[in-house]
């Protein structure tokens, strides 16, 4: 795919949306359907690496794909419809294509329920690639060509920096400020809000061929 002048990646769970509502949900349905009990509370705490490492949490290791796959099942009828999104979100999507990018969106998440949520909040990137997490979102990101990419785990930091991509990191996960700069993150932010005035700034210098603004 030829690399477009400007593309954004962004990562989705506490990213894009506030998946925490929904999840839960999803987890609390899965204990009453299998009879096994899913500390859902914990679980949303632990956002980000793929479903596979908490679902191994609560279920043998021999159930966990058969688990996994009920769960995504179950998930478009639970955690779809409470899923808001988070503050900033669709106007961090807007602010690329006003500026004349592709906004993409790169996730550990199932892609079908990817796209779900995305349809359900009106929020349009260009494209979305699920099921990769950390290292392995580079590979998205390079086939898309993205020079920034947008996350609140340490793991998207590593993928943006896997990639060669500019790791803008948002603190409205489970990372914390002090983990995401341990990590590396070039840029950290507190919330997207933040975002459409920094990718003025870092355009702004992109064009002068200057450094990236930092935050």
């Amino acid at each position: 795919m030829a690399a477009h002048p400007l593309t954004v990646g962004f990562d989705l769970d506490m990213t894009l949306i506030d998946s925490r509502p929904g999840i839960k949900a999803a987890y609390q349905e899965l204990s009453a359907r299998t009879g096994t009990v899913v500390d859902a509370e914990a679980a949303v705490t632990r956002l980000g690496p793929p479903l596979e490492e908490e679902i191994r949490r609560w279920f043998p290791e021999e159930r966990v794909a058969e688990i996994s796959d009920f769960y995504r099942e179950l998930y478009p009828e639970y955690a779809i419809a409470p899923t808001p999104a988070m503050p900033g979100a669709r106007e961090a999507i807007a602010a690329v294509h006003a500026a004349g990018g592709r906004a993409i969106v790169v996730t550990a998440k199932y892609e079908p329920n990817a796209k779900l949520h995305l349809a359900h909040l009106g929020i349009e990137p260009d494209a979305v690639i699920g099921s990769l997490w950390a290292e392995a979102k580079a590979d998205a990101l390079r086939e898309h060509g993205a020079r920034v990419y947008v996350g609140d785990h340490t793991g998207d930091v590593r993928g943006a920096h896997t990639a060669g991509a500019l790791s803008v990191a948002v603190a409205t996960g489970p990372c914390d400020a002090r983990e995401l700069l341990a990590a590396g993150a070039d840029v950290l932010l507190d919330d997207l809000t933040l975002f459409p005035s920094w990718l003025e700034r870092y355009v702004a210098d992109e064009a002068e061929g200057g450094e990236a603004a930092s935050a």
